[in-house]
């Protein structure tokens, strides 16, 4: 075994890590600040543009505020919030956690996120929640 070659597939190694811990540090630095700077005061933050034009709440009304709550340890807050964005978190994270792992084994990136139909569906789940909190049934969605 060559010492060269083990030293330049570390490096490689290293460098796979780089765009993982990226992520990781923004999405820390983002938790981090909607934690301190209180979205339910305001002027801290813009308002939604499409609840601005429309009066109707997007599938992301209620993120920032959800992120804030889960920040100071608030799950149940942060579920009344948005359900949808809480939800997501455990399969933002196993994707996360692939992604790591194939930088640690020195396998290339996908270049997929995953399979057509899976993102055709969660498109689905989107628009169905974006519709269902707007309706007076589906009232409990609603930040």
């Amino acid at each position: 075994m060559n010492l060269a070659t083990t030293g330049r597939r570390g490096t490689d190694r290293i460098k796979g890590l780089l765009a993982p811990l990226g992520v990781a540090a923004g999405t820390g630095a983002v938790f981090a600040l909607v934690g301190a700077v209180d979205p339910n005061e305001p002027g801290h933050y813009p308002t939604c543009p499409f609840l601005s034009l429309t009066g109707l709440y997007c599938p992301g009304c209620g993120t920032l505020r959800s992120i804030h709550a889960l920040a100071h340890l608030d799950p149940v807050a942060a579920l009344g919030l948005n359900p949808l964005m809480v939800a997501m978190i455990p399969f933002l994270l196993f994707w996360w956690g692939r992604w790591v792992v194939r930088a640690l084994q020195g396998r290339p990136r996908r270049t997929t996120l995953a399979h057509p139909a899976w993102l055709w569906a969660f498109l689905a789940v989107v628009v169905v929640y974006w519709v269902v909190r707007n309706l007076p049934f589906g009232a409990f969605l609603a930040p």
